[in-house]
């Protein structure tokens, strides 16, 4: 079977690609920055290039598409909105004309996320009325609604994924817990202070393992409803303070930790919590990875990775 990940350049789409690869899936993709990788054939391009987007998607005529090309940061996205949106709801409908042009339609996953359910009291189920608070939440809800409205219009196998935070080895430094390994892993080889520079420590995120994300995508994929929304997330918030104290704990050099007004951000939801109850029971899927793996595994990319 052909899968075309848009966005399989990043972070999320690396660790998926190699995941459908192990599972003997044909792997397309596309980016806007050059990358290269053992099994992938890679485009090039942009999703907001919406004629050569056709062209390729027809050619490739795939079974299945993932969107992760997206604008992810929601402090990028504060500073950004009309960039924001122009690459995640314009980009969004690129990918799903394209889609709709094919004879054969193929299964769409499209990504969403948590920030969708804005500041109400978690645990956050899909039933809950969407009420974002961010720019970025905002944003995302209009990619949702976009998805639906293809899927009514066009009759499109779309299925999307409310992704609650993920990390894991290979994450960009822009979100808190690869930006932590990172400032250890540099205090380590005494190329930075010992301080380590956090922004706010007391609000909650439902952290989920990457390599537990991409099993998540797969089944939802193969088990889950058309037009239907589901939470991928691990249901269990930790503090900003106890994720920074973990992984602290795995270095022997003594740091101290400062607030950087800089990286604390407006409209900062105290506490992200999803339920997954509804893919759980639709595909078998729970969280295998510990919280802790997860982060002594992103240190020691970050250790392997700073010469």
């Amino acid at each position: 079977m052909k899968v075309f990940i848009s966005g399989v350049n990043g972070f999320v789409g690396e660790h998926l690609s190699s995941f459908f690869l192990s599972k003997g899936f044909q792997v397309y993709g596309n980016g806007r920055s050059n990358f290269k990788k053992d099994g992938v054939k890679y485009y090039k391009l942009d999703v907001l290039d919406s004629k050569k987007l056709k062209s390729i998607i027809a050619e490739i005529n795939p079974d299945i598409i993932v969107h992760l090309a997206a604008f992810s940061s929601v402090k990028g996205c504060n500073e950004n909105p009309g960039v924001c949106e122009e690459i995640n709801v314009t980009g969004t409908k690129n990918i799903l004309d394209s889609a709709a042009a094919l004879k054969k339609k193929p299964k769409i996953l499209v990504v969403s996320s948590g920030e969708v359910y804005g500041n109400q009291k978690p645990p956050f189920r899909e039933t809950l009325e969407l009420c974002p608070i961010s720019p970025y939440g905002q944003i995302k809800k209009k990619q949702e609604e976009a998805c639906m409205y293809y899927f009514k219009k066009h009759r499109l196998r779309i299925i999307i994924a409310r992704s609650f935070q993920h990390a894991g080895p290979g994450q960009q430094p822009i979100y808190a817990i690869s930006d932590f390994a990172k400032q250890i892993a540099e205090i380590e080889k005494k190329i930075r202070e010992p301080v380590i520079k956090a922004g706010n420590l007391d609000v909650k995120r439902d952290f989920t393992d990457i390599r537990d994300v991409v099993r998540a995508y797969l089944l939802a994929i193969e088990k889950c409803t058309d037009g239907e929304t589901y939470n991928i997330c691990s249901g269990k918030p930790h503090s900003i303070r106890e994720i920074l104290q973990k992984i602290v704990s795995y270095t022997d050099t003594k740091i101290k930790i400062i607030q950087d007004p800089a990286k604390i951000r407006p409209n900062n939801i105290p506490i992200l919590q999803g339920d997954c109850t509804k893919f759980t029971e639709c595909t078998g899927w729970r969280p295998e990875i510990p919280i802790e793996d997860t982060l002594k595994d992103t240190l020691n990319y970050w250790r392997n990775k700073i010469k």
